[in-house]
């Protein structure tokens, strides 16, 4: 199962939209050095043992056993201030189990 958050939604569809990238994108795990593995996101096309979730027009795409193993995936997009006046912020993707090598989850 996979759940995106309404700002994190926002977000892709507007990089999306600014880049005229009409691909899905792919929640996959990637490796995170000392910190153990973490889920990422990257674009993608689809293959044949990949689930596509559709929301808001954007299609995601989890392998079978990536979901199998992380369960519920949640997609956000948290905004940071610096204090310096300026802004930004980047996605965070959990995992509801820890991932391989990770106890405390995603």
């Amino acid at each position: 199962m996979l759940e995106v958050t309404e700002t994190a939604i926002t977000n892709v569809k507007e990089y999306l939209h600014q880049e005229n990238i009409e691909s899905p994108v792919r929640i996959f795990m990637m490796s995170a050095g000392c910190s153990g593995p973490g889920l990422g996101l990257a674009l993608d096309e689809a293959k044949e043992n990949d689930l596509t979730f559709e929301q808001d027009g954007v299609n995601f795409l989890v392998e079978k056993g990536l979901a199998e193993t992380c369960g519920t995936i949640t997609v956000d997009f948290l905004e940071s201030d610096s204090g310096c006046g300026c802004s930004g912020g980047g996605f965070s993707i959990r995992s509801e189990k820890p991932l391989a090598g990770d106890e405390k989850g995603g």
